[in-house]
Protein backbone atom coordinates (compact mmCIF):
# COMPACT_ATOMS: atom_id res chain seq x y z
CA UNK A 1 0.00 0.00 0.00
CA UNK A 2 1.50 3.30 -1.04
CA UNK A 3 1.35 6.11 1.46
CA UNK A 4 -1.09 8.29 -0.51
CA UNK A 5 -3.52 5.49 -1.44
CA UNK A 6 -6.00 6.00 1.40
CA UNK A 7 -9.01 3.76 1.71
CA UNK A 8 -12.51 4.58 2.87
CA UNK A 9 -12.49 2.73 6.19
CA UNK A 10 -16.00 1.62 7.20
CA UNK A 11 -16.85 1.03 10.87
CA UNK A 12 -19.62 -1.57 11.24
CA UNK A 13 -21.11 -2.42 14.64
CA UNK A 14 -21.73 -6.10 15.32
CA UNK A 15 -23.34 -7.83 18.28
CA UNK A 16 -20.46 -9.70 19.99
CA UNK A 17 -22.87 -12.36 21.31
CA UNK A 18 -25.11 -12.73 18.27
CA UNK A 19 -23.46 -11.25 15.16
CA UNK A 20 -25.61 -10.72 12.08
CA UNK A 21 -24.92 -13.29 9.38
CA UNK A 22 -25.38 -10.63 6.70
CA UNK A 23 -22.71 -8.38 8.19
CA UNK A 24 -20.35 -11.31 8.71
CA UNK A 25 -20.80 -12.50 5.12
CA UNK A 26 -19.94 -8.97 3.97
CA UNK A 27 -16.71 -9.11 5.97
CA UNK A 28 -15.96 -12.67 4.86
CA UNK A 29 -16.33 -11.61 1.21
CA UNK A 30 -13.56 -9.06 1.73
CA UNK A 31 -11.32 -11.76 3.22
CA UNK A 32 -11.98 -14.04 0.22
CA UNK A 33 -11.20 -11.13 -2.12
CA UNK A 34 -7.74 -10.79 -0.56
CA UNK A 35 -8.46 -7.75 1.61
CA UNK A 36 -7.54 -7.12 5.26
CA UNK A 37 -10.12 -6.21 7.89
CA UNK A 38 -10.09 -5.59 11.65
CA UNK A 39 -12.25 -7.71 13.92
CA UNK A 40 -12.67 -8.33 17.66
CA UNK A 41 -11.36 -11.36 19.52
CA UNK A 42 -11.48 -12.07 23.24
CA UNK A 43 -7.88 -10.84 23.57
CA UNK A 44 -7.41 -7.73 21.40
CA UNK A 45 -8.64 -6.62 17.98
CA UNK A 46 -7.01 -8.50 15.13
CA UNK A 47 -6.05 -7.38 11.61
CA UNK A 48 -7.00 -10.34 9.47
CA UNK A 49 -6.36 -11.72 6.00
CA UNK A 50 -6.57 -15.10 4.26
CA UNK A 51 -3.62 -17.07 5.67
CA UNK A 52 -3.35 -19.07 2.45
CA UNK A 53 -3.06 -15.97 0.23
CA UNK A 54 0.47 -14.54 0.05
CA UNK A 55 -0.61 -11.21 -1.45
CA UNK A 56 -3.35 -10.71 1.15
CA UNK A 57 -0.93 -11.41 4.01
CA UNK A 58 1.50 -8.83 2.61
CA UNK A 59 -1.25 -6.22 3.01
CA UNK A 60 -1.22 -6.87 6.78
CA UNK A 61 2.47 -5.96 6.97
CA UNK A 62 1.89 -2.86 4.84
CA UNK A 63 -1.12 -1.63 6.81
CA UNK A 64 0.63 -2.05 10.17
CA UNK A 65 4.15 -1.05 9.09
CA UNK A 66 5.04 -4.41 10.62
CA UNK A 67 8.70 -5.56 10.53
CA UNK A 68 9.17 -8.01 7.69
CA UNK A 69 10.71 -10.74 9.86
CA UNK A 70 7.89 -10.88 12.42
CA UNK A 71 5.58 -13.93 11.92
CA UNK A 72 1.80 -13.82 12.38
CA UNK A 73 -0.62 -16.02 14.33
CA UNK A 74 -3.15 -17.99 12.28
CA UNK A 75 -6.71 -18.15 13.65
CA UNK A 76 -8.90 -21.20 13.04
CA UNK A 77 -12.49 -22.15 13.80
CA UNK A 78 -12.09 -25.91 14.32
CA UNK A 79 -9.59 -28.63 15.16
CA UNK A 80 -9.94 -29.97 11.61
CA UNK A 81 -8.96 -26.58 10.22
CA UNK A 82 -6.03 -26.37 12.64
CA UNK A 83 -4.79 -29.76 11.48
CA UNK A 84 -4.77 -28.56 7.86
CA UNK A 85 -2.39 -25.76 8.86
CA UNK A 86 0.27 -28.09 10.30
CA UNK A 87 2.05 -31.29 9.36
CA UNK A 88 1.65 -32.70 12.86
CA UNK A 89 -0.91 -32.10 15.60
CA UNK A 90 0.53 -34.14 18.47
CA UNK A 91 -1.37 -35.65 21.41
CA UNK A 92 -0.24 -32.82 23.70
CA UNK A 93 -1.75 -30.27 21.30
CA UNK A 94 -5.02 -32.22 21.39
CA UNK A 95 -5.03 -32.25 25.21
CA UNK A 96 -4.32 -28.53 25.37
CA UNK A 97 -6.98 -27.79 22.75
CA UNK A 98 -9.55 -29.80 24.69
CA UNK A 99 -8.73 -27.79 27.81
CA UNK A 100 -8.17 -24.26 26.49
CA UNK A 101 -9.73 -23.93 22.99
CA UNK A 102 -11.54 -21.82 22.03
CA UNK A 103 -9.38 -19.46 24.04
CA UNK A 104 -6.26 -17.30 24.28
CA UNK A 105 -3.67 -20.05 23.80
CA UNK A 106 -1.47 -20.31 20.69
CA UNK A 107 0.57 -23.36 19.66
CA UNK A 108 3.71 -23.25 17.53
CA UNK A 109 3.77 -26.40 15.37
CA UNK A 110 5.33 -27.55 12.06
CA UNK A 111 3.78 -25.58 9.17
CA UNK A 112 2.00 -27.28 6.28
CA UNK A 113 2.17 -25.98 2.71
CA UNK A 114 -1.49 -24.93 3.08
CA UNK A 115 -0.34 -21.82 4.96
CA UNK A 116 1.50 -19.12 3.01
CA UNK A 117 5.18 -18.83 3.89
CA UNK A 118 4.51 -15.06 4.09
CA UNK A 119 2.66 -15.72 7.35
CA UNK A 120 5.65 -17.45 8.95
CA UNK A 121 8.34 -15.49 7.12
CA UNK A 122 9.73 -18.73 5.69
CA UNK A 123 9.99 -20.48 9.06
CA UNK A 124 9.04 -24.14 9.06
CA UNK A 125 6.69 -23.57 11.99
CA UNK A 126 3.36 -21.76 12.32
CA UNK A 127 1.53 -20.28 15.33
CA UNK A 128 -2.17 -21.23 15.48
CA UNK A 129 -5.08 -20.64 17.84
CA UNK A 130 -8.88 -20.83 18.03
CA UNK A 131 -10.32 -17.56 19.38
CA UNK A 132 -13.11 -17.58 21.96
CA UNK A 133 -15.22 -14.88 20.31
CA UNK A 134 -18.38 -15.43 18.27
CA UNK A 135 -17.54 -12.67 15.77
CA UNK A 136 -14.06 -14.04 15.11
CA UNK A 137 -15.25 -17.65 14.81
CA UNK A 138 -18.12 -16.77 12.48
CA UNK A 139 -15.80 -14.65 10.34
CA UNK A 140 -13.41 -17.58 9.92
CA UNK A 141 -16.26 -20.00 9.21
CA UNK A 142 -17.88 -17.73 6.61
CA UNK A 143 -14.53 -16.97 4.97
CA UNK A 144 -13.80 -20.67 4.60
CA UNK A 145 -10.08 -20.13 5.25
CA UNK A 146 -7.84 -19.74 8.29
CA UNK A 147 -7.20 -16.07 9.04
CA UNK A 148 -3.74 -14.67 9.76
CA UNK A 149 -4.14 -11.83 12.24
CA UNK A 150 -1.74 -9.83 14.41
CA UNK A 151 -3.11 -7.03 16.58
CA UNK A 152 -4.91 -4.29 14.62
CA UNK A 153 -2.62 -1.38 15.48
CA UNK A 154 0.36 0.37 13.96
CA UNK A 155 3.45 -1.64 14.80
CA UNK A 156 4.85 -0.68 18.20
CA UNK A 157 1.71 1.09 19.44
CA UNK A 158 -0.46 -0.16 22.31
CA UNK A 159 -2.64 -3.05 21.18
CA UNK A 160 -6.29 -2.13 20.47
CA UNK A 161 -8.98 -3.32 22.86
CA UNK A 162 -11.72 -1.13 21.34
CA UNK A 163 -12.67 -0.41 17.73
CA UNK A 164 -11.88 3.28 18.21
CA UNK A 165 -8.25 2.30 18.90
CA UNK A 166 -8.14 0.58 15.51
CA UNK A 167 -9.57 3.65 13.82
CA UNK A 168 -6.98 5.87 15.55
CA UNK A 169 -4.17 3.81 14.03
CA UNK A 170 -5.48 2.35 10.78
CA UNK A 171 -8.14 4.71 9.44
CA UNK A 172 -7.57 5.00 5.69
CA UNK A 173 -5.31 1.93 5.64
CA UNK A 174 -7.95 -0.85 5.67
CA UNK A 175 -11.48 -1.11 4.24
CA UNK A 176 -13.43 -2.38 7.27
CA UNK A 177 -13.44 -2.46 11.07
CA UNK A 178 -15.98 -4.69 12.81
CA UNK A 179 -16.89 -3.04 16.12
CA UNK A 180 -17.77 -5.70 18.68
CA UNK A 181 -17.21 -3.54 21.76
CA UNK A 182 -14.40 -3.83 24.27
CA UNK A 183 -12.39 -7.04 24.40
CA UNK A 184 -12.61 -9.11 27.58
CA UNK A 185 -9.10 -10.46 28.15
CA UNK A 186 -7.24 -7.32 27.11
CA UNK A 187 -3.82 -8.81 26.29
CA UNK A 188 -2.74 -11.09 23.48
CA UNK A 189 -2.77 -14.88 23.66
CA UNK A 190 -0.24 -17.02 25.46
CA UNK A 191 2.16 -18.64 22.98
CA UNK A 192 3.89 -21.97 23.58
CA UNK A 193 6.23 -23.95 21.34
CA UNK A 194 5.20 -27.58 20.93
CA UNK A 195 8.10 -28.32 18.58
CA UNK A 196 10.37 -28.43 21.63
CA UNK A 197 10.41 -31.14 24.27
CA UNK A 198 9.58 -30.04 26.88
CA UNK A 199 7.42 -27.21 25.50
CA UNK A 200 8.63 -23.62 25.88
CA UNK A 201 6.61 -20.59 26.93
CA UNK A 202 7.30 -18.02 24.21
CA UNK A 203 4.88 -15.30 25.33
CA UNK A 204 2.73 -14.99 28.46
CA UNK A 205 -0.84 -13.99 27.77
CA UNK A 206 -4.49 -14.77 28.39
CA UNK A 207 -3.82 -18.28 29.70
CA UNK A 208 -1.66 -18.11 32.82
CA UNK A 209 1.52 -20.07 33.48
CA UNK A 210 -0.19 -21.70 36.43
CA UNK A 211 -3.00 -22.94 34.18
CA UNK A 212 -0.49 -24.32 31.68
CA UNK A 213 1.41 -26.14 34.40
CA UNK A 214 -1.75 -28.04 35.27
CA UNK A 215 -1.30 -29.77 31.90
CA UNK A 216 2.44 -29.34 31.20
CA UNK A 217 4.27 -29.66 34.51
CA UNK A 218 7.71 -29.33 32.89
CA UNK A 219 7.05 -26.34 30.61
CA UNK A 220 10.21 -24.26 30.15
CA UNK A 221 10.02 -20.58 31.11
CA UNK A 222 12.85 -18.47 29.63
CA UNK A 223 14.45 -15.85 31.89
CA UNK A 224 13.03 -13.17 29.59
CA UNK A 225 10.71 -13.05 26.60
CA UNK A 226 12.96 -11.65 23.88
CA UNK A 227 14.93 -13.15 21.03
CA UNK A 228 17.12 -12.02 18.17
CA UNK A 229 15.59 -14.75 16.00
CA UNK A 230 11.84 -14.66 16.65
CA UNK A 231 9.97 -17.94 16.18
CA UNK A 232 6.73 -16.47 17.44
CA UNK A 233 4.90 -13.13 17.24
CA UNK A 234 5.92 -10.53 19.80
CA UNK A 235 9.39 -11.84 20.65
CA UNK A 236 11.82 -9.39 19.06
CA UNK A 237 10.65 -5.81 18.70
CA UNK A 238 9.68 -3.11 21.18
CA UNK A 239 5.94 -3.27 21.55
CA UNK A 240 2.93 -1.52 23.00
CA UNK A 241 4.57 1.87 23.63
CA UNK A 242 2.58 5.10 23.86
CA UNK A 243 4.21 8.22 22.44
CA UNK A 244 4.14 9.65 25.95
CA UNK A 245 7.05 8.57 28.14
CA UNK A 246 6.06 5.56 30.26
CA UNK A 247 7.79 4.86 33.57
CA UNK A 248 7.11 1.45 35.11
CA UNK A 249 7.65 1.13 38.85
CA UNK A 250 8.38 -2.47 39.79
CA UNK A 251 6.23 -3.49 42.77
CA UNK A 252 4.50 -0.12 42.49
CA UNK A 253 1.23 -1.69 43.63
CA UNK A 254 2.86 -2.32 47.04
CA UNK A 255 4.64 1.03 47.41
CA UNK A 256 3.08 3.96 49.23
CA UNK A 257 1.24 6.67 47.25
CA UNK A 258 3.84 9.13 48.59
CA UNK A 259 6.67 7.09 47.01
CA UNK A 260 4.81 6.87 43.72
CA UNK A 261 4.04 10.61 43.66
CA UNK A 262 7.68 11.43 44.45
CA UNK A 263 8.85 9.40 41.46
CA UNK A 264 6.24 11.11 39.29
CA UNK A 265 7.25 14.63 40.35
CA UNK A 266 10.90 13.84 39.68
CA UNK A 267 10.00 13.22 36.03
CA UNK A 268 8.92 16.84 35.55
CA UNK A 269 6.03 18.08 33.45
CA UNK A 270 2.49 16.80 33.95
CA UNK A 271 2.48 13.15 35.09
CA UNK A 272 -0.46 10.75 35.19
CA UNK A 273 -0.32 7.84 37.60
CA UNK A 274 -1.73 4.59 36.20
CA UNK A 275 -2.84 3.28 39.56
CA UNK A 276 -3.24 -0.45 40.24
CA UNK A 277 -4.05 -0.26 43.96
CA UNK A 278 -7.58 0.89 44.73
CA UNK A 279 -6.45 1.90 48.24
CA UNK A 280 -3.97 4.46 46.90
CA UNK A 281 -4.90 8.13 47.19
CA UNK A 282 -2.53 10.21 45.04
CA UNK A 283 -1.81 13.93 45.11
CA UNK A 284 -0.89 13.66 41.43
CA UNK A 285 -3.48 13.15 38.73
CA UNK A 286 -4.28 9.46 38.55
CA UNK A 287 -6.64 6.89 37.05
CA UNK A 288 -7.43 3.48 38.48
CA UNK A 289 -6.49 0.89 35.85
CA UNK A 290 -8.38 -1.84 37.70
CA UNK A 291 -9.50 -3.07 41.12
CA UNK A 292 -8.01 -6.55 40.62
CA UNK A 293 -5.46 -8.23 38.31
CA UNK A 294 -8.12 -9.29 35.79
CA UNK A 295 -9.44 -5.73 35.46
CA UNK A 296 -5.89 -4.38 35.22
CA UNK A 297 -5.16 -6.83 32.41
CA UNK A 298 -8.35 -5.91 30.54
CA UNK A 299 -7.74 -2.16 30.86
CA UNK A 300 -3.94 -1.95 30.54
CA UNK A 301 -3.64 -1.09 26.84
CA UNK A 302 -6.53 1.38 26.94
CA UNK A 303 -4.82 3.18 29.85
CA UNK A 304 -1.65 3.59 27.77
CA UNK A 305 -3.67 5.23 25.00
CA UNK A 306 -5.15 7.70 27.49
CA UNK A 307 -1.64 9.10 28.01
CA UNK A 308 -1.45 10.21 24.38
CA UNK A 309 -5.08 11.24 24.03
CA UNK A 310 -4.89 13.55 27.07
CA UNK A 311 -1.40 14.90 26.28
CA UNK A 312 0.26 14.05 29.57
CA UNK A 313 4.06 14.42 29.71
CA UNK A 314 4.71 11.10 31.43
CA UNK A 315 2.79 8.07 32.63
CA UNK A 316 3.69 6.32 35.89
CA UNK A 317 2.52 2.69 35.94
CA UNK A 318 2.32 0.96 39.30
CA UNK A 319 3.75 -2.48 38.55
CA UNK A 320 1.95 -5.54 39.91
CA UNK A 321 2.97 -9.08 40.81
CA UNK A 322 4.42 -11.35 38.11
CA UNK A 323 2.14 -14.20 39.26
CA UNK A 324 -1.08 -15.28 37.53
CA UNK A 325 -2.34 -12.75 34.98
CA UNK A 326 0.27 -10.34 36.32
CA UNK A 327 2.96 -12.11 34.30
CA UNK A 328 1.29 -11.09 31.02
CA UNK A 329 0.56 -7.55 32.24
CA UNK A 330 4.12 -6.97 33.41
CA UNK A 331 5.55 -8.52 30.23
CA UNK A 332 3.61 -5.92 28.21
CA UNK A 333 4.44 -3.10 30.64
CA UNK A 334 8.18 -3.76 30.52
CA UNK A 335 8.14 -3.97 26.72
CA UNK A 336 6.27 -0.65 26.57
CA UNK A 337 8.39 1.14 29.17
CA UNK A 338 10.76 3.98 28.37
CA UNK A 339 12.15 3.75 31.91
CA UNK A 340 11.95 1.13 34.67
CA UNK A 341 12.28 2.08 38.33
Amino acid sequence: MVENARLDTKLVSVDPLNPSLREMQLAANLIRQGEVIAFPTETVYGLGADATNTFAVRKIFEAKNRPQDNPIIVHVASIDQAQKCVTEFPPLAKRLAERFWPGPLTFVLPRSEYISSEVTKNLDTVAIRMPAHKVALLLIEQSGVPIAAPSANLSGKPSPTKAIHVIQDLNGRIPLVLDGGSTLVGVESTVISLVHDPPILLRPGGITLEELRSVISDIVVPPDFSSDQPISPGMKYKHYSPETKLVVILDGHDKSPREIDSIGRAQGGQPLVLCTNSQHQHDLMSILVGKNPQEIQANFFASLRILDEASYDVGIFEGITFEGVGLAVMNRALKAAHEIV
